[in-house]
């Protein structure tokens, strides 16, 4: 197929974390290949980071929220609006302080405290040992972490001030393997917890007098899941063997007796100088007085059931890897290595579905709170899958890139972007609801290169298959494939802006091939360069390509006259990446000496330099044998990009680092840390003195080879492996970045996956002329007077969101064309801009437009004389309609194809129905409609009823 669409459900809103993979067999099998996610609104502070991940998963862990309408798993870097390092999972949730437990991905076993309400880590705790499972209990006075073969109590934090949110209530001991699982009973007396020693235990969470630790046992393989019923102390565990056991307590969960210290009896006084005698003595009378303890709680296994023995003869079930109880419903779901999972319905074990979502191993399984919706992640594939069981529908599905995403590209309004990765797949995104909503995957190697034609109607792609492919966004359909006339890897993509010239650059070939995109014919192979072509751009304003190659040259090519190419510049060393600012009158170009520099194009002069080694920030590998000072000289700047008015540059590569620079000015503006995950390469200057030996660094010690399944080597009587498997660190860097057309965001291509920060001023209080008489009091007594003209300049000259959208709001529609009218041009400017972001979220979209009408049509021709510094703005405005009419448009055809159904139906029940006695030929109708005239038109189900009366 060349394009998929993907179930959605607007109410879910999850976070963007996930990667691709093959589309797996069809018959039985859910499709894992697209999916929509919904973004968090932005932060608070200057930027936001939001990122879809194209790095492989260490661990899964997923999380419903309470009301369902958000998704939390180890791969994303926000919960909520809570922005976090991505090398920390979440383990828990704690509903009633609105908090979350994340879980470091090191081994040091770090975990955060963080807050939902204020997206702030609370406090970070070390645990100084991998942590496998946390979980607050349902009271949320207390949450227990599985530590080793011990599990760690501590009081949740609440509202007293502490200084240290981590307080230790009791530490239970017991297992002789590490602890995997816990369950909490739902009144928080006791808990369960699951071991790899193929027993489970049950503690108390206080003392009593008839629990102290019960141990259950009875399978043969690692526990993975053990489940209380609820308001029971009965069991449920789940073995990775495949066996399930049901075990009943003999006693109910009211009848644990809380713990009372016993009372000694001596008949006779101990009066003794010698200490030992005494002791002696006290002994003897305890033997002869013991105190009567409780009868401790039993359990009896009920059944053993047998995932393989529930699928019917002939099945082949794989090991066990997750599960999740439904205590509500009484439903359990089981993942399985293969990619299978089961649903089930307890104690019976009635098996009610049993489906296939890849042939990877299901990393995690959660339900939501009513049970109604599961969800799925699959680490090895990248998979989130959102199931309704009962009716078997998707409410979600989502995968990103299986390999690292290595191009980007914005559509022109801003809307959408193409992302291309090392496997093959061209993906796009939506970036305000953050969901990827179509796949291709023709491509058969690596996407070097991805760009939108001006029309954002087409998307092309070049790949290292020797291919370059255009994509229809009406059809989603591969419709045009250029090739070479030999066999070429494309390393790079570019179209001109009518849309019709296509050029890519060779990597084998060292040449520039040209094609029409209305015929799909090669037009012309541009032959000069000694070297991979590394980069292509074309002028805004010129018939005039830009190629850069590691020859150490930049040629300007003339693709219409043919004639070889215009001009060549020659540098000191080899050409990463050429961009034309949006006007077309300055070429960056960017070297492998990491230095930037800019060209005027007609005269072919270089204008100013820009030297960026000591901005790319210094970073030692674990791997290096030199400094981080010294390393620095290898880096450079693999991809640059203009801002959407040409003033500033952006610039990253080789580094955790994105640089923007003003141009003018040749200065460094700000530096932005695409991540603080530890767990990539290079994210250190020193490295740590933990891991250095008196022969160096650990990392430069041959570890061994594990197995093929990546699993450690264990040697003989060794539990936990020799600690010798190899290991890979991927190494931070930015491949691609991209300025966005409406100029308010800027995304990034990044090992950390897909990134993009977007600029926030509601929370920033900026004036504009300020002087001590603006107010909001003045502004609201001229908006109650009737000065509208007043009440709006003073608004905007405080240039608070929400007192602009008072004034605007309050001004009547018959006052708009005048005030629109005697607005300086200055202000008619900024309310554009006020009105292109409002009309996104607004309700009143009539209201909005009315404005946007009058000013382009009063002051459409001064606004044209400055329209390189508006364009950012029109292309917002644009953006939002355009969204606005698709989301409209599908209300009103929905609305409009069931009126028609309607009309339709009662028109063949009038044609079929006789007249009864007594009543006119409109007797039908009017008995119809008098039904509909009682329906409350507010009604939720008022379509349904409607319909209901009609047929």
């Amino acid at each position: 197929m060349a394009g998929d669409t993907s179930t959605y459900c607007p109410t879910n809103s999850i976070n963007r974390c996930v990667r691709n993979g093959t589309e797996p067999e069809c018959g039985g099998r859910l499709k894992d290949d697209q999916g929509r996610e919904e973004s968090p609104p932005l932060d608070d502070l200057e930027v936001l980071g939001r990122a879809v991940h194209a790095v492989g998963w260490t661990h899964a862990t997923i999380l419903f929220s309470e009301d369902a309408a958000s998704i939390a798993f180890n791969l994303a870097e926000q919960l909520g609006n809570l922005y976090v390092q991505s090398s920390l999972r979440p383990i828990c949730l704690n509903e009633e302080y609105i908090e979350s437990l994340w879980q470091h991905r090191d081994p040091e076993g770090d975990a955060l405290l963080c807050s939902l309400l204020s997206r702030t880590v609370i406090h970070t705790y070390k645990f100084h040992r991998p942590i496998n499972c946390i979980q607050f209990s349902p009271d949320g006075k207390k949450f227990a972490a599985t530590r080793d073969n011990m599990v760690q109590v501590f009081h949740a934090p609440g509202k007293t001030k502490e200084f240290n949110p981590f307080v230790l209530y009791r530490t239970f001991y017991g297992a002789y393997d590490e602890t995997v699982c816990i369950d909490w009973t739902t009144d928080s007396r006791a808990f369960c917890v699951g071991s790899k020693d193929m027993t489970t235990r049950v503690y108390g969470t206080e003392p009593y007098n008839n629990l102290i630790v019960n141990s259950i046992g009875g399978h043969n393989g690692a526990v993975v899941g053990a489940f209380f019923e609820k308001d029971s102390l009965n069991v449920y565990i789940a073995s990775r063997s495949g066996h399930l056991s049901v075990w009943k307590c003999d006693t109910e969960l009211d009848g644990l007796t809380p713990y009372t210290k016993p009372k000694m009896e001596t008949d006779a006084k101990l009066v003794s100088d010698n200490e030992e005698e005494s002791e002696k003595k006290e002994q003897e009378d305890v033997t002869k007085n013991p105190v009567k303890t409780e009868e401790q709680i039993k359990y009896r296994k009920l059944a053993k059931h047998s995932y393989k023995e529930s699928l019917g003869e002939g099945a082949r079930v794989s090991k066990l890897t997750s599960v999740a109880f439904q205590k509500d419903t009484h439903i359990l779901v089981s993942g399985f290595k293969d990619g299978s999972f089961y649903l089930h319905e307890l104690p019976d074990f009635n098996l009610i579905h049993s489906l296939s979502i890849s042939d990877q191993t299901i990393s995690s399984v959660a339900f939501n709170k009513t049970g109604d919706w599961i969800a799925l992640a699959c680490h090895g594939l990248g998979q989130l899958l959102v199931w309704e069981w009962q009716s078997e529908t998707y409410v979600l599905k989502q995968q990103g890139h299986f390999n690292n995403i290595s191009c980007l590209s914005y559509s022109p309004d801003g809307q959408f972007i193409a992302t291309g990765g090392e496997d093959g797949k061209v993906k796009l995104w939506n970036t305000s609801s953050g969901f990827c909503f179509v796949t291709f995957n023709e491509h058969l190697g690596g996407v070097t290169g991805v760009t939108f034609t001006q029309n954002g109607q087409v998307v092309l792609s070049s790949s290292l298959d020797g291919t370059v492919r255009a994509f229809d966004l009406n059809r989603y359909r591969n419709f045009r494939t250029f090739t070479s006339p030999r066999p070429a890897q494309f390393s790079c993509i570019t179209v001109d802006n009518s849309g019709d010239i296509v050029c890519a650059g060779g990597m084998d070939t060292f040449e520039i091939f040209v094609w029409s995109m209305q015929t799909g014919r090669l037009i012309e192979v541009l032959a000069g360069h000694e070297g991979p072509v590394s980069s292509l751009s074309f002028s805004s304003n010129k018939a005039l390509l830009a190629s850069g190659s590691w020859d150490k040259t930049v040629k300007l090519w003339d693709v219409f006259e043919s004639k070889g190419a215009k001009e060549t510049i020659v540098l000191s060393s080899d050409v990463l990446a050429v961009r034309f600012r949006p006007d077309g009158n300055e070429l960056a170009v960017s070297t492998l000496d990491s230095q930037i520099s800019f060209w005027d194009p007609a005269n072919v002069v270089q204008t100013h330099s820009i030297e960026g080694r000591h901005d790319l920030g210094y970073s030692r590998k674990e791997g290096d044998k030199i400094t981080a000072k010294k390393s620095a000289a290898g880096k450079a700047f693999m991809t640059v990009c203009y801002s959407a008015d040409g003033k500033c540059l952006l610039a990253a590569g080789q580094s955790k680092s994105v640089c923007i620079y003003s141009v003018p000015d040749q200065l460094l503006v700000k530096k932005f840390d695409i991540s603080c995950n530890m767990s990539f390469d290079g994210m250190e200057e020193y490295l740590d003195r933990k891991k250095m030996t008196e022969w160096g660094s650990l990392s430069l010690v041959d570890q061994g080879e594990g197995d093929r399944n990546g699993h450690n080597i264990s040697l003989p009587g060794v539990k936990k492996g020799d600690m010798s498997s190899r290991h890979w660190k991927p190494e931070v860097r930015v491949v691609s970045i991209q300025f966005s057309p409406t100029g308010r965001a800027w995304a990034a291509a990044t090992t950390e996956g897909l990134m993009i920060y977007s600029l926030d001023s509601s929370m920033v209080f900026d004036p504009f002329d300020l002087d001590i008489e603006v107010t909001p009091n003045s502004t609201r007594k001229a908006l109650a007077k009737g000065e509208y003209s007043t009440a709006l300049i003073l608004s905007f000259k405080l240039n608070e969101m929400k007192l602009k959208q008072e004034v605007l709001e309050h001004i009547p529609v018959s006052s708009v064309e005048v005030i629109v009218e005697n607005l300086p041009d200055i202000y008619v400017d900024k309310l554009l801009v006020f009105l292109a972001t409002q009309i996104e979220n607004t309700t009143h979209i009539e209201f909005y437009l009315l404005w946007v009408n009058r000013i382009l049509m009063i002051h459409g021709l001064k606004l044209k004389q400055r329209s390189q510094r508006i364009i950012s703005c029109v292309r917002t405005l644009q953006k939002n309609v355009n969204r606005k009419y698709e989301d409209i448009g599908k209300i009103c055809d929905h609305n409009k194809y069931s009126i028609d159904y309607i009309l339709a139906l009662s028109q063949c029940k009038r044609k079929h129905a006789p007249p009864s006695d007594g009543e006119g030929e409109g007797g039908d109708s009017d008995s119809v409609m008098e039904g509909v005239d009682e329906l409350d038109s507010s009604d939720e189900d008022f379509m349904t009823n409607l319909m209901e009366k009609v047929t």
